[in-house]
This record gives structure tokens, C-alpha cells and sequence, in this order.
């Protein structure tokens, strides 16, 4: 257990501070703060401080001396220490969001989404360190890929056909509600292949561009092994 978590006053005060003048504009928010470091404490490879610090706030990290930065920093290092220690706990992470527009009526789920692929970047290239089970890893990322639209983008481009609007705003919904479990999940692999593992499947595993064995037509991907199939 984490001895010293932050409280709601002290995130409050996380997210003052990342605006503070001091940073110039260059930190990033808190939502993307936290997306970065549940794929960083997540990943195959250990992440230095040294790495991810300056990523999140830019310039303004230079200014070590400045009390803001050194405060930003303790504070920092004690969300990564929040956010590791629950995932190690099976204690999903609630995501931070920000609202898209001042109806709040949606949330910046994309944002939080790109800002993890972001961090999963900075632990190594993940498919390769995933070795012989990166098809598994795959099906784990395609719901963040859903979110941020990368999956959307990837299939039109190559031709495929895309779900009807109202199926692809049910797919997403649910991927948003099921957030905290994708990452959780995506915690759980990593720790399973460090400690020797193995990825366990009921039935034989179809490719992702294999025809999908529910005789749909479709490719795998597409149908079964779709994002939504996996929460």
C-alpha cells in the first residue's frame, strides 16, 4: 500500500500547479499525466523518471530550483506511486477526464487514450517485447485504438468496412465504461509475463485477418476479436 496517496484537495492542487507559469504552457494535463503512467507502471520495461518527467512537463522541468517545480515533481512521483500500487493491487484506476465542451455532456475518453499509446511508447515497442503473444496484446490495445479513433482510421484505409453509427457509438460507450478494466487488463499481461506466465485460451486462436470461425464472413478482427468482445 501506498503510505502517503494523494488526496482530492492534493490532485486539485496537481492540476493548479500544471498550469503555472513556470511550465509555459508545456505540461500536460492532468488526464494525460495519468494515462501515461498507468502505461508506463504497466509496462514490459521499467520507465526512469529521467524519461517520462520532462515528457509531461516540458521545459519548465529545467527550473528545479523554482518551488512550483519541485513541488510538481513530489507530487508527480507520488500520483506514479498511486497509480502503480493500485494496479498491483487489482484496484482499477479510475480515469481522470475532462470534459469536451462546457455542456460536459461527453468526455475527453480520446485524449486519455492517445496519451496512454503515448506512454506505452516510451516503455519499448511493446509488440516485440510481447513476443509470441503480441496478437493477444493487440486485442488488448484495440479498445484504446477505438477510443482515439486509430481503429477507425486503419480500417477505412484499407478498405474494410466500418460499423453503422449508432453500433459504433454503442461500442465505444461501453469501451468507455469498461475503462478501468482495459487497463487493469493490460496491467495484468505485463505482470504475467514477468512472472513466467502464460496467455490462456479456451479454444485455437483465429489470426486477426483470418475469416472469423462464427462463419460471419468477416474478418477476425472485425467480428469476434472486435474491441467490444474483449471487456
Amino acid at each position: 500500500m501506498n503510505p502517503t496517496p494523494l488526496s482530492e484537495s492534493e490532485l486539485d492542487h496537481l492540476e493548479e500547479l500544471l498550469e503555472a507559469d513556470v511550465f509555459a504552457g508545456e505540461a500536460m494535463r492532468l488526464d494525460e499525466i495519468q494515462a501515461m503512467l498507468c502505461a508506463i507502471v504497466s509496462g514490459p520495461e521499467p520507465v526512469a523518471p529521467a524519461v517520462w518527467l520532462p515528457e509531461a512537463l516540458g521545459k519548465g522541468l529545467t527550473s528545479t530550483d523554482d518551488p512550483v517545480v519541485a513541488e510538481t515533481l513530489e507530487l508527480l512521483m507520488r500520483l506514479n506511486n498511486d497509480i502503480a500500487a493500485a494496479l498491483l493491487a487489482d484496484d482499477t484506476v479510475s480515469p481522470v477526464l475532462y470534459p469536451i465542451d462546457e455542456t460536459c455532456e461527453a468526455y475527453d475518453y480520446a485524449a486519455w487514450a492517445d496519451s496512454y499509446v503515448f506512454g506505452a511508447g516510451l516503455g519499448g515497442d511493446w509488440y516485440e517485447l510481447a513476443g509470441k503473444h503480441s496478437d493477444d496484446l493487440s486485442e488488448l490495445l484495440e479498445p484504446l485504438f477505438m477510443l482515439n479513433g486509430m481503429l477507425k482510421e486503419d480500417v477505412e484505409k484499407s478498405g474494410e468496412r466500418w460499423f453503422a453509427p449508432t453500433e459504433e457509438a454503442r461500442l465505444v460507450a461501453d469501451i468507455q465504461e469498461n475503462l478501468p478494466v482495459v487497463v487493469q487488463t493490460l496491467y495484468n499481461f505485463w505482470r504475467n509475463k514477468r512472472v513466467g506466465g502464460t496467455v490462456k485460451h479456451e479454444e485455437p486462436k483465429s489470426g486477426r485477418n483470418d475469416p472469423c470461425p462464427c462463419g460471419s464472413g468477416r474478418k477476425y478482427k472485425q467480428c469476434c476479436g472486435h474491441p467490444d468482445k474483449l471487456n
